[in-house]
């Protein structure tokens, strides 16, 4: 009798350290849009935003929008959170305060409707807020 689960393989993916060295690092998320064998489509929108949580499998990212009051005529900053899905390949590349890049694919649970595609910088630390610490 035939198996139905069949293991998935693992497929190499070379990642740059902080220190510039390039690491292979073995990818076991089947939905990876890079890797997966089920890969999902990304289509649809497209944000950029800042890393404010990171969980297992996942992470929550922040990003700012202007909106137009017409009664006041002024433009009024509203914060926009979102959860997108965090795939093997990447979870240690991306830390809390990075900015990043997500696309939009189908609903992968309740909540997450988004997918990690890259990474844009690293978080930046100003000079004048390490001297008040």
């Amino acid at each position: 009798m035939v198996e139905k689960k069949q293991k998935m393989e693992k497929k190499a993916h070379t990642s740059v350290s902080p220190d510039g060295q390039k690491i292979k690092i073995s990818c076991t998320d089947k939905n990876c849009p890079i890797h997966g064998k089920e890969a999902v489509k990304l289509r649809g929108r497209t944000f950029e935003g800042e890393v404010i949580k990171k969980l297992p499998g996942r992470l929550k990212i922040q990003f700012e929008r202007f909106l137009y009051d017409r009664k006041y005529e002024r433009f009024d900053k509203r914060r926009t959170k979102i959860n997108a899905r965090l795939s093997d390949c990447m979870k240690n590349d991306i830390q809390l305060g990075d900015w990043i890049e997500i696309k939009e694919c189908r609903p992968l649970s309740k909540i997450i409707h988004f997918y990690v595609t890259r990474k844009i910088r690293s978080k930046t630390i100003n000079k004048a807020e390490e001297t008040k610490k």
